[in-house]
């Protein structure tokens, strides 16, 4: 298992051997992105920027100008905080052919702690007109996309964690944009989650059918854009829809798979993350357990919401006549 970090720079590096316009761009965060070693394998397409991040988003949209492809990369943080005003007029508006290798991405960072997590940015990033915005759930994934974006004509955010995780899909894997991934089928409930934290659920699904609790879980690699009808077609055979991401539970996931189903399947969802609060600086293990987000603490917390659920009329109606049909 490859930390996303690194397979971003080997696939780089693998791409650049036969495109000389693939380019990267760096914050002064090389030896932590793993975007040195871009620098030492292709001296001449690497540009070291310095922390300079608004400065370095204007610079990859002049280089797109002049058809080459500009790789930027940095902290998460860096870029949709610091630099989010540059992106967004400059980037996002123009539909520059940028791409956004966005670093230690959500909480576990190498405890560096809330001012350097960034658990907002699929918020704030998908609500950006104009904007690809992917989360790879392993390394696979996250070769596959980093080719389709280096192809893709427009601009791309790329959320990248700092850890290695668990296999999700073959080697052979091809990223479509807008597709999502049925990993556990369930009858009971379905779990909907993106990026690394996907296999968790995939894990807590499986603590959930040793307790008699069949549960599904659905992959959204693709946050935008995403496949309505394939969300709906997922969730409609299930009473209950759990959302579960490394994220705040304001405007990221959950808010995606609510707003869908609001429109198409009326449904309810309970949406999984961090509320509304910062982070902290602790291990990874204890921040996944503090914020109730490892496989453990994900089946638990869903167990103890079935004990406890309201139950709503219609669900009642629907009991009764299917008593009364058998």
């Amino acid at each position: 298992m490859r930390p996303l970090r690194e397979v971003f720079a080997d696939t780089l590096i693998r791409l650049a051997d036969s495109n000389s316009n693939v380019l990267v761009l760096d914050g002064d965060l090389a030896n932590s992105t793993k975007a040195d070693k871009f620098s030492d394998a292709h001296p001449d397409q690497f540009l070291e920027m310095g922390i300079a991040e608004q400065n370095m988003v204007g610079v990859a949209v002049g280089l797109a100008s002049l058809d080459f492809i500009p790789w930027l990369s940095s902290f998460a943080v860096f870029f949709t905080h610091r630099a989010v005003d540059s992106i967004r007029m400059l980037v996002a508006q123009t539909r520059a052919n940028v791409k956004i290798g966005a670093a230690y991405s959500g909480l576990l960072t190498g405890r560096t702690g809330k001012t350097h997590q960034d658990i907002q940015d699929l918020a704030i990033m998908r609500a950006m007109p104009g904007m690809t915005v992917l989360a790879p759930g392993d390394e696979f994934e996250c070769e596959s996309m980093i080719g389709w974006a280096t192809q893709y004509q427009g601009p791309v955010y790329l959320r990248l964690t700092r850890e290695a995780g668990p296999i999700l899909f073959a080697s052979d894997y091809q990223f479509t944009p807008g597709r999502t991934y049925q990993l556990r089928q369930g009858k009971d409930l379905l779990m909907i989650s993106t990026g690394p934290q996907t296999a968790r659920c995939v894990e807590a699904a499986d603590r959930l059918r040793a307790s008699n609790i069949s549960a599904g879980v659905l992959h959204v690699p693709s946050i935008k854009p995403v496949s309505i009808q394939e969300i709906v077609a997922s969730c409609e055979p299930v009473p209950l829809v759990f959302t579960v991401e490394e994220h705040t539970v304001l405007g990221g996931l959950g808010g995606l798979v609510s707003e869908i189903l609001a429109e198409h399947l009326p449904k309810r969802v309970v949406r999984f993350g961090i509320e509304d609060c910062w982070g902290e600086s602790a291990p990874d293990d204890y921040l996944l357990d503090y914020f109730g987000l490892t496989a453990e603490r994900v089946s638990e917390r869903i167990a103890a919401y079935l004990d406890t659920a309201p139950v709503s009329r219609a669900e009642v109606v629907r009991k009764i006549l299917g008593e009364i049909r058998q």
